[in-house]
C-alpha cells in the first residue's frame, strides 16, 4: 500500500478501530483515549472483551463474555466478535492470537504501569508480533529495552492516559465521598493491595484496626474476586471483617475503575500494585508494605518483580516491614518532611512525562500519523 493509496483511503473512508478489552478494569486506561476519538468523526469504533472469566467451586470457570458485551452495548457502543478488518486496534495488553486481527496496528497501552515483569515477560514471549507501545514516561521505556523486550515494537513516550480525567479536574471528590458513604471531615485511607505478590494476610486484621479515625476504602485487585488467578479467599477476608468497621467501605468488584478512589484518598496503602505510581503521579505520599523480593519468583524462577519493592521509591513514600509500623507510617505520608517531598518530585521527573491530562490526545494524534503514513501495521 502506498502513501497515496492511504491518504486517499483517510479521506474516503472511516477509520475502523477495535478497542480490544482483556478484562473489563481494562477500561480504566482505555476509555480516555475512546473519549478522545468519539470527538472526532474520521473514526468508527468498536468494543470486544472476550477474556474475563470467573471460577466458581475451585474448578468451574465460566465466561462473563456475554455479559460484559450485553453491558457494553447498553452504554450505546458497537460490540463485535470480529477480530480482523480493523486499521487500529488498541489494547490494554498483549494478544495472545494476535495474528487473527491481521494486517493492522496494534496500539498497547499497558493496563497497570508498575514494578512487575509480567508486561515484559509477555512482549518476550511474542517476539514476531509488532506493537506500537504508548508509555507514561522515561523509565518504562528504558525498562522495556533493558528487559530485553524492544524486538521490532515501537515505544512512544506520551505521558499516562489512564489519569487525563484527575489532570483535567472531570472528578468531583464530595460526590465520590457521599456516594460511598465516607465522612467528608475525615482524611481517608486507601488500601490496594494487589493479588499476587500481596499484603492481604499480613495487613487484613491491621488495616482496620489501624484506621478507626480514617475512613478506609479497600479496593482489591479486580483477579482477587474472580478465583481464577488468586483464590476467593482474598475478598472473603474483608466481607468477613467488614462487618464489624462502621468506617471501612470494601468496593465491589462490578467498580472496575480505581481513579475515584485514588482521588478522594489522603494517604493510599499498598505493596506492588501499579497504584504506587498513580498515587505519586498525582502528587500524593503512599505507604509500601516490604516483600521479600528475592523469593518472589514465577514457576520458571524468573523475578515476579522488576524491582526490589523495599528499595522502590524510597525516600518519598514510607515502607514498612510490619503492620504494627502502619499508624506512624500513615502520620509521615499525611504529613511528608521536605526531603519527601524532594524525594516524591524527583521520582515523578524520572518516571512521567507531562502529567498534563493531554496523554491520550498525543495518542490518538500519533495513531492517526501511523495511519496515514502506512507501514506500521503488524503483519502476522
Amino acid at each position: 500500500m502506498n502513501i497515496l493509496k492511504v491518504r486517499m483511503k483517510n479521506y474516503s473512508e472511516k477509520i475502523k478501530v477495535l478497542f480490544r478489552l482483556s478484562f473489563l478494569y481494562h477500561r480504566a486506561s482505555l476509555d480516555p483515549i475512546y473519549k478522545v476519538m468519539k470527538k472526532d468523526p474520521r473514526f468508527d469504533i468498536y468494543f470486544s472483551c472476550e477474556d474475563e472469566k470467573e471460577r466458581k467451586f475451585f474448578f468451574f470457570t465460566r465466561s462473563l463474555k456475554d455479559k460484559i458485551h450485553e453491558k457494553l452495548r447498553q452504554e450505546g457502543l458497537k460490540v463485535t466478535e470480529e477480530k480482523s478488518g480493523f486499521d487500529i486496534v488498541v489494547t490494554g495488553d498483549t494478544i495472545r492470537d494476535a495474528h487473527r486481527y491481521g494486517k493492522t496496528i496494534l496500539a498497547f497501552i499497558n493496563h497497570g504501569t508498575g514494578i512487575k515483569t509480567i508486561l515484559y515477560r509477555n512482549l518476550k514471549s511474542q517476539p514476531h508480533t509488532k506493537y506500537i507501545i504508548f508509555v507514561e514516561g522515561p523509565y518504562r521505556k528504558r525498562k522495556i529495552i533493558e528487559e530485553g523486550a524492544l524486538f521490532n515494537n515501537e515505544v512512544y513516550v506520551v505521558g499516562y492516559p489512564k489519569l487525563d480525567p484527575i489532570f483535567q479536574g472531570k472528578l468531583d471528590r464530595d460526590e465520590i465521598i457521599k456516594k460511598w458513604g465516607l465522612d467528608p471531615s475525615k482524611k481517608t485511607v486507601l488500601y490496594a493491595p494487589t493479588y499476587k505478590p500481596t499484603s492481604i494476610y499480613a495487613l487484613k486484621d491491621a488495616i482496620f484496626e489501624y484506621t478507626k479515625d480514617f475512613n478506609l476504602i479497600i479496593k482489591l485487585h479486580p483477579y482477587s474476586w474472580r478465583g481464577k488467578y488468586a483464590p476467593h479467599s482474598q475478598h472473603r477476608i474483608f466481607e468477613k471483617r467488614l462487618k464489624k468497621y462502621s468506617h471501612a467501605v470494601l468496593i465491589p468488584p462490578e467498580e472496575h475503575n480505581i481513579l475515584p478512589f485514588i482521588h478522594v484518598a489522603d494517604v493510599m496503602v499498598t505493596e506492588a500494585s501499579s497504584t504506587m505510581f498513580e498515587f505519586l503521579a498525582i502528587g500524593k505520599y503512599g505507604i509500601i508494605y516490604n516483600l521479600p523480593y528475592e523469593k518472589l519468583k514465577h514457576h520458571d524462577g524468573t523475578p515476579v518483580l522488576s524491582e526490589d519493592n523495599r528499595e522502590f521509591l524510597k525516600g518519598a513514600f514510607v515502607h514498612i516491614d510490619s503492620p504494627e509500623e502502619l499508624p506512624e507510617a500513615v502520620f509521615q505520608a499525611l504529613n511528608p518532611t521536605p526531603d519527601m517531598q524532594e524525594m516524591a518530585e524527583k521520582y515523578r521527573d524520572e518516571l512521567f512525562y507531562k502529567l498534563d491530562g493531554n496523554a491520550s490526545k498525543r495518542i490518538v494524534e500519533k495513531l492517526i500519523q501511523l495511519y496515514q503514513e502506512g507501514g506500521h501495521e503488524n503483519t502476522p
